[in-house]
């Protein structure tokens, strides 16, 4: 067999693709200039992700490219992304290196027939991971869990010198990606409570406590938009509502109370547009939970629901409320235990949703409304974090059970889905899961949960767990058959305050726009 120079491989499928004459190979087809006419590539472009790298090319022709980092092993699955655009010119991310690793990069071109132009090779050496970073132990992986890897909001490195470090892991394991800020101007002490999502632009978002502003970012580390919050400072939760404005847990500046505001911002002018002062919505003096006046609410989530243009909070020692735009209370979800009038006068009790039971019939117990012990086919959160709305309109919180039936027992943490309708102001309970793991899967602060209707599962993930020594576990779970799809534990280095993550997302490593 005669081998031909690669580039030679390249010209002859451009003639066959592009109609070329004889006289664009010429009479030596070693003479074809090749495809590629420019090409840089540099790891760690920004200096705060180093396991990404940056691929900046030029080409003769317009094509699209797609890139293939091998796996690990002869095991690992390659990570293939093609990108969008057809060009010829391109500054390209590379993401999901492995570290302390000889990574094989496979750079395709494609032209706007998905005709393949040709490919070309190359090595990209990486460093160890930082010592800080945990170790990730995969104990169950079926291949049927939700696509994608998993972005861990991660807290639990004791180094003080370091900021908080987001990092993503891949089935297998591995950590692929990680961010870490100390040496940026303005992030350098970056506190992102309770984590970072992805914007459906494709970048990364979050609330740095420490600098009080709100920060996007893309996946190379650069910080692409910043939204101060003057009159503020951010504490646990962001979230993007469909018209693109940010909507942010706060605290605001010189009151005696903490964690109680939640602020819009809007996505173009920074402005803050509307406030919700929880103590005008709700009453301050209850102490059913806490007897913290200070930390009277703690306000550890949000979710938005846009069929009534309304808010949903998780106050963690309160309940989960939901309020209109004008700041009134639609519902509370939580203990009928003392609930008296709201700053504003609004008689709370009305407002408390009543359980129902498997069938539909009221739940009148009143222990059981008390929260004292639970009906077999309803029980309240707990201290609960995450609140979701799914697609069929119902609600899914981290139901943490600390302080459960105000004595701690049973120790369990569950993910709870609950249908709400407002009109009638019921509640019933329709799915569960961790009772049934008890201690193993506790985690009586922090964690999340999220539901993913296309491959109808659960992700459940305790991120403060103590069952042989401090670690976080991500459990994804079947809808239906609560067979477990998925699951990993996050190991913390050293004990400190017991947290390891506050959230996970499971997301394609490449952004995309619409997520």
């Amino acid at each position: 067999m005669r081998h031909f120079p690669k580039h030679f491989l390249i010209a002859v499928v451009l003639c066959s693709v592009l109609a070329c004459d004889s006289t664009d190979v010429g009479d030596d087809p070693a003479s074809q200039p090749p495809l590629i006419t420019t090409e840089s590539l540099l790891l760690n472009p920004t200096g705060y992700v180093p396991l990404a790298a940056e691929l900046k090319l030029e080409t003769r022709v317009p094509v699209q490219v797609e890139i293939e980092v091998a796996g690990r092993t002869s095991d690992s699955e390659p990570l293939i992304h093609r990108f969008e655009e057809i060009a010829t010119s391109f500054t390209l991310p590379i993401l999901g290196l492995y570290p302390e690793h000889t990574n094989t990069l496979h750079i395709r071109f494609y032209d706007n027939r998905n005709q393949l132009m040709g490919e070309e090779s190359r090595s990209i050496d990486t460093q160890k991971l930082l010592p800080e970073l945990p170790g990730i132990n995969v104990s169950v992986n079926t291949g049927r869990q939700k696509p994608g890897m998993n972005l861990v909001s991660y807290f639990g490195h004791t180094n003080s010198q370091l900021p908080q470090i987001p990092f993503i892991f891949d089935e297998e394991g591995y950590i692929r990606w990680y961010a870490n800020m100390a040496t940026h101007p303005v992030l350098g002490k970056l506190f992102y409570d309770a984590g970072v999502e992805r914007l459906r632009n494709g970048n990364l978002y979050f609330g740095d406590g420490s600098s009080g502003r709100i920060v996007e970012m893309d996946m190379l580390g650069n910080v692409i938009n910043e939204w101060p919050i003057p009159g503020y400072w951010f504490h646990h939760n962001v979230l993007e509502l469909p018209n693109g404005n940010l909507l942010a847990t706060v605290s605001k500046n010189d009151l005696p109370t903490i964690e109680d505001h939640i602020i819009e911002i809007h996505r173009v002018s920074g402005n803050i547009i509307q406030v919700w002062d929880l103590r005008e919505s709700l009453d301050q003096r209850r102490r059913i939970l806490s007897s913290n006046p200070r930390d009277w609410i703690h306000s550890n989530g949000l979710t938005y629901d846009e069929a009534t243009d309304a808010i949903i909070v998780s106050g963690r020692v309160q309940g989960t409320i939901k309020l209109s735009r004008n700041n009134e209370v639609i519902w509370i979800l939580g203990q009928h235990r003392g609930w008296d009038q709201s700053g504003d006068g609004t008689d709370l009790k009305s407002k408390l949703l009543q359980p129902l039971d498997a069938s539909g019939t009221p739940i009148t117990d009143p222990q059981v409304l008390q929260g004292f012990v639970d009906h077999p086919e309803f029980s309240w959160p707990w201290y609960q974090h995450a609140p979701k709305l799914t697609p069929q309109g119902t609600l899914f919180v981290f139901d943490n059970g600390d302080n459960r039936h105000y004595q701690g027992q049973p120790v369990f943490s569950r993910a709870v889905e609950y249908r709400i309708d407002d009109q009638a102001m019921t509640i019933q309970q329709v799915w569960e899961y961790g009772r049934e793991r008890g201690f193993s899967t506790y985690s009586g602060i922090v964690s999340d949960v999220d539901y993913h209707d296309d491959e109808q599962s659960v992700v459940f993930m305790p991120g403060a767990n103590f069952q042989f020594g401090p670690n976080g576990k991500t459990v994804e779970v079947d809808y239906n058959t609560k067979e477990v799809l998925y699951e990993a534990e996050v190991r913390k280095e050293a004990p400190a305050s017991g947290i390891t993550f506050h959230r996970i997302e499971r997301l394609p490593i490449y952004p995309s726009n619409n997520q």
